[in-house]
C-alpha cells in the first residue's frame, strides 16, 4: 500500500493545541503577554513574549479582522495537496491587534487584491484531520 505525504497538516502539540481547538470552532487565538508595562500581542505562537522576553503569556482571541500587507501568486507547487488547488495566493495579512501572519487569501480575485485591503478571517478544514486552518477574505 502506498500512503501519500500531505504538506497541509499542521503540527499540533500540547502547546499549540489551544490554538488549533479553536481554529476548528472558528476562533482565531493570538499570544498577549500580561507583564508590566507590555502587553504586546504577537503570532506565530510562543511560549515567551518576542518583545520583552517576558514569560506571562496568554492566549487571546483576535478580532479576525486583517488588511492585506503583500501576496504572491502561486502557480506551481507539486506539494501534495497544494498541486491541486493552483493557482492560490499566499499572503502576509496586518492582523487588527498588530501581529503579522502568513496565510492564504480565499474568494477573491486575483485582479481585485490591493494593499491594505480589509480581510476577515474564514477557516479552511483539513480534510481527514479534526484540524482548520486560518485563511482570509474580503472582509
Amino acid at each position: 500500500m502506498t500512503v501519500s505525504a500531505r504538506f497541509d497538516v499542521p503540527g499540533v502539540d500540547d502547546f499549540t493545541r489551544p490554538y488549533w481547538e479553536a481554529a476548528a470552532r472558528g476562533r482565531l487565538l493570538l499570544r498577549r503577554c500580561r507583564e508590566e508595562g507590555c502587553g504586546a500581542v504577537h503570532h506565530y505562537p510562543r511560549e515567551f513574549c518576542p518583545r520583552c522576553w517576558g514569560e506571562d503569556v496568554v492566549w487571546t482571541e483576535a478580532s479576525g479582522r486583517a488588511t492585506l500587507y503583500t501576496w504572491s501568486v502561486v502557480h506551481m507547487n507539486d506539494l501534495p495537496p497544494f498541486g491541486e488547488r493552483l493557482p492560490y495566493v499566499a499572503a502576509v495579512v496586518d492582523l487588527a491587534e498588530g501581529p503579522r501572519m502568513m496565510t492564504e487569501i480565499v474568494d477573491c480575485p486575483e485582479s481585485a487584491l490591493r494593499v491594505a485591503m480589509e480581510l476577515r478571517v474564514r477557516f479552511r478544514p483539513v480534510p481527514e484531520t479534526p484540524l482548520s486552518v486560518p485563511v482570509f477574505g474580503p472582509g
